[in-house]
C-alpha cells in the first residue's frame, strides 16, 4: 500500500514545501481538493458529513488543483499527484483537457485526474450548466477527456459536446488515469465500468469496506475484474501501523492521510510544524505497514 498526504485547506503558500518534504519523506503523491468557490448558501447537503453541513467556510483556502500540481510538480521530481476529486459537473471537457493534459506534460506524466460529478447545485448553475441530468453530462464529459487525453486527431458527436476534428498538442506521454470519486451506486458503477481507480470521501471502515466488495462485483459485471484499478481511502476510524494494515487487507491500493490532523496539530498550523508531523508519519507508519 501506498501512501498520499493531502493538503486539503492548507494555505497555498505551503503547498512547494510540503510537497517536497512529502517526496523526501517516501510519501507517493500529494493529493488536491477542488471546490470552485463558497457560497453563502447552498440548496443542498453536503453528502460526505453526518449531519450535511460543510466543515469548512468562506476563508477557507482551495487553491485550483491543476494550478498546484504544476506548481508542485516543478520543485520535486518523482512524487505524483492527483485531484481528490476535482468537480467535473460545472466544467466543460475540451479546455479541460488541455489543462490537464498541459499538467501531465509539465509533471513528467505524473499526474492523476480524480473526478467527480459534484454535489451543489450552486457550483453548477452559477458556471452556466443547468444541475438536471448531471451524471449523463458526466458520463459523456469522461468519454471527450479520455479521446482528447489520448493524442491524435479526435471527433465528438454526443448529447451534451459536440465538436469536429481537433487535437491537442503535446499530448501526454503516458495515459492519464482517472480516479472516479463518490459513494453512491451509480459512482461506484461509473468507477467500475471507465475508471482506472475509485477514490472515496470521509468514510468508517466498515462503510469503505461495502464499497470496495462493491466495486468488485460491479467490474466483474463490466468484464474488468484482472484490470488494474487503485483504491484511494479516505478512512476515518483506522489509524496506525495495525489501522493501515486493516485497510491494505480490504483492498486499499493508496491511503490518503492529513497527518498534522491526526497529530492534532489542524490545518492552520504553521509550515514547520507541519513538515515535523510528515517526517513522524513517515517513520511511524510508512516505515513499518
Amino acid at each position: 500500500m501506498r501512501f498520499t498526504v493531502s493538503v486539503a485547506m492548507s494555505p497555498p503558500e505551503q503547498f512547494a514545501e510540503l510537497a517536497r518534504t512529502a517526496e523526501e519523506c517516501g510519501f507517493a503523491a500529494v493529493a488536491l481538493p477542488d471546490s470552485l468557490f463558497y457560497s453563502e448558501s447552498v440548496s443542498a447537503a453536503y453528502p460526505y458529513t453526518p449531519d450535511g453541513s460543510r466543515f469548512w467556510d468562506e476563508e477557507t483556502p482551495w487553491t485550483d488543483p491543476l494550478v498546484a500540481a504544476a506548481a508542485m510538480g516543478a520543485v520535486t521530481n518523482e512524487i505524483r499527484f492527483y485531484t481528490s476529486v476535482l468537480k467535473l459537473g460545472s466544467r466543460h471537457p475540451v479546455p479541460l483537457a488541455r489543462q490537464v493534459g498541459s499538467v501531465a506534460v509539465l509533471t513528467g506524466d505524473r499526474f492523476g485526474l480524480g473526478l467527480g460529478v459534484g454535489w451543489s447545485p450552486e457550483e453548477f448553475e452559477w458556471c452556466g450548466v443547468p444541475y438536471a441530468d448531471r451524471g449523463r453530462r458526466a458520463d459523456e464529459a469522461i468519454e471527450v477527456l479520455r479521446r482528447i487525453l489520448d493524442g491524435g486527431m479526435v471527433e465528438f458527436h454526443g448529447r451534451f459536446f459536440d465538436f469536429g476534428r481537433l487535437r491537442m498538442s503535446p499530448a501526454p506521454r503516458r495515459r492519464v488515469p482517472f480516479y472516479i470519486g463518490g459513494h453512491t451506486e451509480a459512482a461506484l458503477r461509473r468507477a467500475a465500468r471507465v475508471g482506472d481507480g475509485w477514490a472515496s470521501a470521509m468514510m468508517r471502515f466498515d462503510d469503505l469496506r461495502a464499497a470496495i466488495e462493491r466495486l468488485r462485483v460491479l467490474r466483474a459485471e463490466a468484464g474488468r475484474a484482472d484490470e488494474p484499478f487503485e483504491i484511494q481511502a479516505v478512512c476515518v476510524d483506522r489509524f496506525g501501523v495495525d489501522g493501515y494494515r486493516q485497510q491494505e487487507e480490504i483492498g486499499v491500493t493508496e491511503a490518503i492521510t492529513v497527518p498534522w490532523v491526526l497529530d492534532g496539530v489542524g490545518f492552520d498550523a504553521d509550515l514547520s510544524a507541519k513538515r515535523d508531523s510528515v517526517k513522524r508519519f513517515a517513520d511511524e507508519v510508512i516505515a513499518k505497514v
